[in-house]
């Protein structure tokens, strides 16, 4: 099988990178329950391009190998809250509600962002390779 994913040019990269930040910002619109949690999860996208572009600068990167985890972190938010959204969205709301209790987290939606977030890791080091 002829390996695609190296083939990807930088622009397809941009474009690959402004689609996923257009379905990551859709789906923390309707993941968050208040506009405190959604500014906070809006924040996300601009915070990668801080951090994520002076640490692949002084790693040598290319481009398209920081679009590349730009996209991978942004689409690994989205897995792990999307499935989990309402379970998520009602421990988010009812913490702000009680700032002075620590509302503990759903267990299930804890073991599911865990889980999700360790395979989208490993297909992030998996797909690498095909990438360099």
């Amino acid at each position: 099988m002829e390996n695609n994913i190296a083939h990807l040019t930088t622009d397809d990269w941009w474009v690959i990178a402004a689609g996923v930040t257009v379905v990551y910002m859709a789906a923390m619109y309707w993941c968050m329950p208040t506009p405190k949690a959604k500014r906070r999860m809006f924040i996300a996208p601009l915070a990668g391009w801080i951090f994520l572009l002076p640490n692949a600068a002084i790693k040598g990167y290319s481009v398209s190998h920081t679009l590349y985890f730009y996209s991978c972190a942004l689409l690994m938010f989205v897995i792990m809250l999307v499935p989990v959204a309402k379970r998520v969205a009602s421990d988010i709301a009812e913490q702000e509600a009680k700032p002075w209790d620590k509302v503990p987290l759903n267990t299930f939606s804890m073991y599911w962002m865990f889980g999700s977030a360790t395979g989208c890791i490993a297909g992030v080091v998996y797909l690498w390779p095909f990438l360099a």
